[in-house]
């Protein structure tokens, strides 16, 4: 299982004839909202200079009913993994299944070209897109999100220009060493 963003670099992952065998895609409903998210920020457009109208309001009420969702994530965080699976199946599967209608009708009425069509289309682009946003529901394990690992990766991220002049390939060594010791430290609630 492999719970990311649609980052193309993964495909060759979840091809049924990889070796060993393919990994299961979870996709990051973070990363959808934010698509429907930038289309409906009201305070985003006034900071732009834009007129608050200009907001959608498809991707307006995309942004309400996956926030829903989390909501119900919220509620859950912290169970294991069975009540999690649950209460997903329960109070997460319907709204699921209400916005893949609703969003398949209103991609329908819109053109393609159009920013909202756009991102719906990110949800069910490819042949088993909407089948890895929905794994969350059969697995209780799966987060709704790979937020989590994208904020540990967030200081590697930042400091990449800083250690490209490590000296040496063994100065680079070194300081792959330390930095594992640092965040190994910080996983285990050690101040480093």
């Amino acid at each position: 299982m492999l719970q990311a963003d649609a980052y193309g670099g993964y495909n060759d992952l979840y091809r049924a004839d990889s070796d060993p065998g393919p990994v299961t895609s979870a996709l990051c409903w973070a990363h959808a909202r934010r698509k429907f998210f930038e289309l409906a920020d009201i305070a985003g457009n006034v900071r732009k200079g834009k007129p608050a109208h200009q907001i959608s309001p498809i991707a307006l009420e995309a942004v309400k009913r996956i926030d829903a969702i989390f909501d119900i994530e919220r509620e859950i965080n912290g169970l294991d993994a069975d009540a999690r699976l649950a209460a997903r199946q329960e109070l997460s599967r319907p709204l699921v299944d209400n916005l893949h209608d609703w969003l398949q009708e209103e991609r329908a009425k819109l053109s393609r070209h159009n920013k909202v069509a756009k991102a719906i289309t990110y949800m069910f682009e490819k042949e088993g897109r909407w089948q890895a946003f929905t794994a969350f529901l059969d697995d209780g394990r799966i987060c709704l999100t790979n937020n989590a690992a994208e904020r540990a990766l967030r200081g590697v991220a930042l400091g990449r220009k800083s250690w490209l002049f490590a000296g040496s390939e063994r100065g680079g060594e070194r300081a792959e060493a330390m930095y594992a010791l640092v965040v190994t430290a910080k996983m285990n609630d050690i101040d480093p």
